[in-house]
């Protein structure tokens, strides 16, 4: 169990948690767009931790415990996003730390590697891309479902919503393997308990400007640099993550197997996890 306090960052309240010592090397861990400071599973941060990390996760605004904004009206842009770290790792007395980011906290993860290097130490991009029109669409599966018409969400019932969030993850996992839908269902039943308003945390990420894309910046990105992708990524197809890797100079590649768009699962912890300490270890 890690140690969790609310910090106040660039106007709003975020709700963080510490694992290990703070005299190690800083681990900052950026989810995906909607997805709280859970997603990442308190064993991954606590084996980083015991490799001499200070390992660091975060409900960033909107998700979990921190600031949420009304429903369908987020007024800020992913600027403020890329501010609410810096504020965060001030906060914390960081002066430069590892950023592992994955989806939509890999494109914040680019930005910051961009525009603030001198706060960041190593960038690691899972399950992310430096966008473009010339790589692979998303699955036909995916690209029906946000192209259909979605049925109104009653975000005041628990099951009905747990079983909905179940059946969109498992569009976005990897088909060669078993989908437990048991535990995705747990994790969805904890993160609906502890979120201060699930309909702001799955709707205004999605509606925030992004800005341009920093394809064409990539190669001045200077901080080392390891990508992780999934080879059954549906959203962002692994070409993705080659394409990212080779657009940052001297990054390095590991392919996730059997992995989908999500958080690197337990399935590939013995290889994710060391390959991160080796990465950070500078």
């Amino acid at each position: 169990m890690g140690n969790t306090k609310t910090i106040e960052s660039n106007g709003v309240h975020l709700c963080v948690e510490t694992f290990g010592s703070a005299d190690d090397p800083a681990i900052l861990l950026l989810a995906g767009a909607g997805s709280c400071m859970l997603s990442w599973a308190e064993e991954f941060c606590e084996r980083l931790a015991a490799g001499g990390r200070f390992v660091i996760r975060y409900d960033a605004r909107e998700t979990g415990k921190s600031t949420t904004f009304e429903v369908g009206n987020p007024p800020y842009d992913v600027h403020d996003v890329v501010a609410d770290v810096l504020g965060l790792l001030d906060a914390l007395s960081i002066e430069k730390a590892h950023l592992v980011g994955v989806s939509g906290g890999g494109f914040v993860t680019q930005l910051l590697a961009l525009d603030h290097a001198d706060r960041v130490r190593s960038i690691t991009l899972a399950s992310t891309s430096p966008g473009g029109s010339d790589l692979p669409p998303m699955s036909e599966a995916l690209a029906e479902m946000f192209s259909a018409e979605q049925p109104e969400s009653d975000w005041t019932d628990r099951d009905r919503t747990v079983r909905e969030l179940v059946d969109f993850e498992r569009l976005f996992a990897a088909h060669s393997v078993p989908f437990d839908a048991d535990a995705v269902a747990e994790f969805w039943g904890r993160v609906y308990d502890r979120s201060n308003n699930l309909a702001a945390q799955m709707t205004n990420p999605f509606m925030v400007g992004g800005g341009d894309s920093p394809r064409d910046r990539l190669g001045d990105i200077t901080a080392p640099a390891l990508v992780l992708h999934g080879t059954e990524d549906p959203l962002f197809p692994y070409e993705h993550g080659l394409a990212l890797a080779n657009a940052i100079p001297g990054a390095t590649l590991l392919a996730m197997d059997r992995t989908g768009h999500e958080n690197p699962p337990p399935r590939v912890w013995d290889s994710v996890i060391p390959a991160i300490l080796t990465h950070t270890d500078r």
